[in-house]
C-alpha cells in the first residue's frame, strides 16, 4: 500500500483491539507526521503517550482526537501502572510508542512498554520507519512472555533492518 509522500507500507496490521506498537528507529520529529499518514492511510485509531502538560488549550482537543493519551509522569503508578489501567479499562487500545524514549542516540532502550505488554497481557507489534527505502515495516504481533530480555531481542532484530532519518542516531 502507497501513501503520502511515496512511502510504502510492507506487511499489515492484525485485527486485534488491543495492543502495543514500538515504533523504532525513532530519530527526528518527522517520525510522528510519517506516523500519522500511516495512522490515516490505515484507517485505525491509534493512541500515543504525551506528557500531561502538553495537552492544553488550544491543542488539548485535537491531541485527544489524534489518540493522545496524557500521563502523569510523576503518578504514585507510573505510566507502566497507569497504561496497564487503561488496557483494562478500554475495549481498544493500540498504543503506539518509541521504545528509545528519546530522539537522542541510546545505548539502551527503555523497557516499560514490555512490563506494560506483559502485565496487560497484550502482544507488541513492532513497525520500524525506513527512510532509505521509504518503507513502514510491520511485523506480526509479538508475546512478551517471561523473558523481557528475549522479547526486547526480537524487536530490536526486527526494527534493526530499518535506516531512521537520522542514521547516526541509531
Amino acid at each position: 500500500m502507497r501513501i503520502l509522500g511515496g512511502w510504502k507500507i510492507v506487511g499489515e496490521l492484525p485485527d486485534i483491539s488491543k495492543a502495543i506498537i514500538p515504533v523504532a528507529p525513532h530519530t527526528s520529529n518527522w517520525d510522528f507526521f510519517v506516523g500519522l499518514a500511516v495512522k490515516f492511510a490505515l484507517g485505525v485509531r491509534l493512541s500515543f503517550l504525551g506528557k500531561h502538560s502538553i495537552f492544553v488549550f488550544p491543542v488539548r482537543r485535537l491531541l485527544i482526537w489524534l489518540g493522545g493519551i496524557p500521563v502523569q509522569r510523576d503518578s504514585a503508578h507510573g505510566i507502566v501502572g497507569q497504561m496497564v489501567e487503561q488496557f483494562g479499562k478500554r475495549e481498544d487500545l493500540l498504543l503506539v510508542l518509541a521504545p528509545e524514549g528519546t530522539r537522542s542516540k541510546v545505548t539502551e532502550w527503555r523497557k516499560g512498554f514490555l512490563h506494560m505488554a506483559q502485565q496487560a497481557n497484550v502482544p507488541v507489534i513492532p513497525i520500524a520507519f525506513c527512510f532509505a527505502t521509504r518503507s513502514i515495516l510491520i511485523s506480526e504481533p509479538m508475546p512478551v512472555g517471561e523473558d523481557i530480555e528475549a522479547a526486547l531481542q526480537r524487536i530490536k532484530d526486527f526494527t534493526n533492518q530499518a535506516v531512521g532519518k537520522r542514521p547516526e542516531l541509531q
